[in-house]
């Protein structure tokens, strides 16, 4: 491997010129010489047929996209054929035109993009919710006869999942299946969360059946979709079933999770379930919301357990915290529909309430139907 000399170069600015310019600029001017060098160096290392380091192209590419420089960045991948780098950065940075038209540009150019440039790309669609998008490049993937991997169908799946494109998402699974590729724990749980999401509690339940009947474990985010999704359904009993189950696998419901199916006994009349819940998640290290708290609330407001609920106000406060508008609108509606006014104006001074515009309506329909008149200013 012969020697070589970069080319002579006769630029040499006067110092007036350098002194206009300002610290920033300089340090801009600055900048561009040297990216401009470095292209220069790479492009002659390769026309001595000199080894291009990896890292460095890739380096200097990224650079180049951070610097909004996408045709000066598309000039370099000509030179060096590192298109991946480069279609991985624009996906990096949102700018999905500019990859698909880089890689609409490296396919009439005869190149042919491996699989990792196609995942790249359809993750960068999937990603911004371009599905369409991306069911195309996975079809010309399909037409060059490349084999996708499970990583690339997993992306299609989520992508597809988030979408709402579920039909499609499970002929995706079994065109895998067809392939030889398994599906693992993150295409199970994704057509789960998604199905229970979009309200098809059955097809959820479908896939924890497989998963168990393949040895996988399911998480957190299982579990959590189908009791949302029992909830959902009115199906409380089988949601703290469920949620039984969790606990015993050993994870670690959240506060929303918790949350969820004190909601769904509170609504279904039974607090008494609900506050055990809530000992049992306080047990466990949880300190729960304001949300959870109001959940219980409008349980007990709804039984007309008006003296319960203003001690459960008490014990909010006293842990700390808010209450919230909600907060007081619940207290407001209960103490107003069981006619008990007075004690909840009592309540609202000592606790510093602070009624809205949401309040006063409530506060005016609950006094229209019991037909009284009452002074706003009191409120």
């Amino acid at each position: 491997m012969g020697t070589f000399k970069l080319p002579k170069t006769h630029f040499s600015p006067p110092q007036k010129t350098l002194c206009a310019f300002s610290t920033w600029e300089k340090a801009q001017l600055l900048q561009f010489l040297l990216q401009f060098l470095k292209l220069k160096c790479f492009r002659l290392t390769k026309k001595h047929n000199l080894k291009i380091p990896f890292n460095g192209c890739k380096c200097l590419l990224e650079r180049m996209i951070k610097m909004s420089s996408p045709m000066v960045a598309l000039e370099f991948y000509l030179e060096i054929l590192d298109s991946g780098a480069l279609i991985d950065g624009l996906c990096k940075e949102c700018r999905l035109d500019d990859a698909s038209r880089l890689f609409n540009e490296m396919c009439d150019r005869g190149l042919v993009p491996n699989g990792v440039t196609f995942t790249t790309l359809i993750n960068g669609q999937c990603k911004n919710g371009r599905v369409d998008l991306a069911l195309e490049i996975y079809q010309q993937m399909v037409t060059k006869a490349l084999k996708a991997d499970l990583v690339l169908y997993n992306t299609l799946v989520n992508g597809f999942c988030k979408g709402g494109y579920f039909r499609e998402a499970r002929k995706l699974v079994g065109e895998m299946t067809k392939r030889g590729l398994r599906p693992d724990k993150f295409t199970y749980t994704t057509l789960l969360d998604g199905s229970c999401k979009e309200g098809d509690l059955e097809l959820g339940l479908e896939m924890k059946k497989e998963m168990e009947k393949e040895g996988i474990q399911l998480d957190n985010v299982a579990f959590t979709a189908i009791i949302s999704g029992l909830c959902r359904d009115g199906k409380i009993v089988d949601a703290e079933r469920t949620l039984r189950e969790m606990l015993r696998a050993g994870l670690k419901p959240d506060d929303g999770t918790y949350t969820m199916v004190m909601d769904g006994f509170c609504k279904k009349g039974d607090v008494k379930m609900g506050f055990k819940l809530l000992k049992e998640m306080q047990s466990d290290g949880h300190i729960p919301g304001v949300i959870t708290y109001n959940v219980l609330m409008n349980g007990l407001c709804k039984q007309g357990q008006m003296k319960n609920a203003d001690m459960l106000l008490n014990a909010m406060l006293n842990l700390g915290v808010v209450p919230d508008d909600i907060t007081y609108n619940i207290l407001l509606e209960g103490h107003c529909r069981h006619g008990k006014l007075g004690d909840f104006h009592n309540v609202k001074t000592e606790m510093g309430l602070v009624s809205d515009y949401a309040s006063y309506i409530s506060l005016l329909n609950e006094l229209s139907k019991a037909s009284k008149i009452i002074k706003r200013d009191d409120f």
